[in-house]
């Protein structure tokens, strides 16, 4: 008897529960798409705090549904992104491997002829690239530099592929000459919360950096624009620094979020890890509050495994990097990210990097088959390997 009874009970109560659970969700999905058709400006840091404060399963749905509403969800953008000038930067960046005033081991290079830029621009369009990037490790781009600059926009234009730079501060003459000459993007991150800011840099203020982005902006160029987390910084911290990118005038198109890479010689060598849910949670809310940005899940990427990264996705992050090196910090190899795509059936362009060094690289990778473990450590000694100039 008891057992007769208790089964309709049971299979009662887990219907209802059903059902609670489904509506739960519809709940979820109307405010994700209704949050997806707007485009705010005008976030406070307690709603960003408080999306961040949201259960975990809640907050990857949100970030998922308003994902889905403005993206093809199986898609993830992939760009190939070239050193053209490495080292001996004036700035004190205290995460950075290529500033002059701390000692990684890095050699400084000239900045690279045109006609290695364009061979590396056709190999890169020829593997499956649609954009490519050039950064050089400047404060700024003098006025020598600019006449080289503008002829490797207008060289990689005439391959047909997208264009992008990050040079340093623009003044607005400079991004002018930029956009006149084919750029269609300009990489500036802001780095971190107006707050914690001068713990990191004292080179050049938060304001120079806006600047930069209006300089940019009204240039009538793409914006690129992020920033780096687990530098030490608050939970605050990070919600400050997404509300600061949401509440520019218009969203970067593109918002490359980076875990920090700790390089030995920096000054954040023995920076604090960040927990990797706390990383993922930074991607979906960037995701939720500028719902029609790319998001970049950029440097760091090598240190994550498959599932780490497969969750990034879930969160919204649709840009990757591909390169032997971000910025002269390790990035995973092509055949990791082709295989990865293919387990979770993300259709992608695919970039490969033709330098000897990234070829020998990945030939060793496949020949000594080393167990790699799960969560490696977010370290890269800079001393240990000779920079070559791209990175991802």
């Amino acid at each position: 008897m008891s057992v007769s009874v208790e089964a309709p009970i049971n299979a009662h109560s887990h219907a209802q529960n059903q059902s609670a659970a489904q509506s739960h969700a519809q709940d979820y999905s109307v405010n994700a798409s209704q949050a997806s058709d707007s485009i705010r400006h005008d976030w406070s840091l307690a709603e960003v705090n408080a999306l961040f404060s949201l259960p975990f399963n809640d907050l990857l749905f949100k970030a998922q549904c308003v994902h889905r509403a403005n993206f093809d969800p199986n898609y993830v953008q992939v760009s190939t992104l070239l050193s053209i000038k490495t080292g001996a930067c004036p700035e004190d960046c205290k995460y950075c491997p290529q500033s002059a005033r701390y000692d990684t081991g890095l050699e400084k290079e000239r900045l690279m002829e045109i006609e290695k830029v364009i061979l590396r621009a056709q190999e890169a369009k020829a593997a499956g690239s649609t954009r490519f990037c050039m950064g050089a490790a400047w404060r700024n781009p003098k006025d020598r530099d600019m006449p080289y600059v503008v002829d490797m926009v207008r060289e990689v234009k005439k391959l047909g592929l997208e264009t992008c730079m990050t040079l340093g501060m623009l003044t607005r003459e400079q991004a002018v000459a930029l956009k006149q000459a084919g750029l269609d993007y300009y990489n500036h991150n802001l780095d971190t919360s107006p707050e914690f800011y001068g713990d990191i840099i004292t080179t050049r203020t938060y304001q120079d950096r806006l600047n930069t982005i209006n300089n940019v902006r009204e240039a009538g160029m793409n914006v690129c624009s992020g920033g780096i987390v687990g530098m030490g910084e608050t939970g605050s911290d990070r919600s400050s620094l997404l509300m600061q990118l949401a509440n520019l005038d218009h969203h970067p198109e593109s918002v490359p979020i980076n875990m920090l890479v700790k390089v030995k010689g920096t000054p954040m060598e023995n920076v604090k890890d960040l927990d990797y849910f706390e990383f993922i949670r930074t991607i979906a809310v960037a995701r939720i509050i500028m719902p029609k940005s790319f998001v970049r899940l950029s440097a760091g990427r090598e240190a994550m495994n498959e599932q780490m990264q497969a969750m990034c996705f879930m969160a919204g992050a649709n840009s990757i990097f591909y390169g032997c090196k971000l910025l002269t910090t390790s990035n995973p190899e092509t055949h990791e990210d082709v295989t990865l795509f293919k387990k979770l059936g993300i259709n992608a362009k695919q970039t490969r990097e033709f330098s000897d060094e990234a070829h020998q690289a990945a030939l060793l990778d496949e020949i000594q088959s080393k167990e790699v473990a799960q969560t490696p450590e977010l370290f890269y000694d800079a001393t240990q390997e000779k920079t070559e100039s791209v990175t991802g």
